[in-house]
């Protein structure tokens, strides 16, 4: 676990958050504001098989909500290799070019950034 003290709208609260939950588990209005902690570095992403040359990118931020293919699975320029869920929304990222899966570099639950390198393919 985690504590963060964070400020909302001028009031200040302790909160605790469990590794991998992403929900506040305690919060205890504090009477002084302090200084916000530094953002933990970003985690490496989880390489699948050995990374190809062509990079499957996400076009927007958002969370990885489904992997549509597999290491080793053949695809066609236009089909889906991962499906990112943003506001609500399904977006599937899909194959640049025809080719075949070399590495899946994220897990479903992941959050990623806009450009962020998702799959290779060869």
């Amino acid at each position: 676990m985690k504590n963060y003290t964070i400020t909302v709208n001028g009031n200040v609260y302790d909160v605790t958050v469990e590794e991998g939950a992403g929900a506040p588990v305690s919060t205890a209005p504090k009477a002084a504001p302090k200084a916000a902690p530094k953002a933990a570095p970003a985690a490496a992403p989880k390489a699948q098989g050995a990374a190809g040359s062509i990079k499957v990118e996400a076009g927007a931020a958002g969370k990885v909500f489904k992997l549509d293919t597999t290491v080793g699975q053949a695809v066609k320029k236009g089909d889906p290799v991962v499906t990112i869920e943003a506001m609500k929304m399904e977006i599937p990222v899909v194959a640049p070019q025809d080719g075949t899966v070399a590495s899946i570099n994220v897990s479903v639950g992941d959050a990623v950034e806009a450009g962020a390198v998702l799959a290779t393919l060869n």
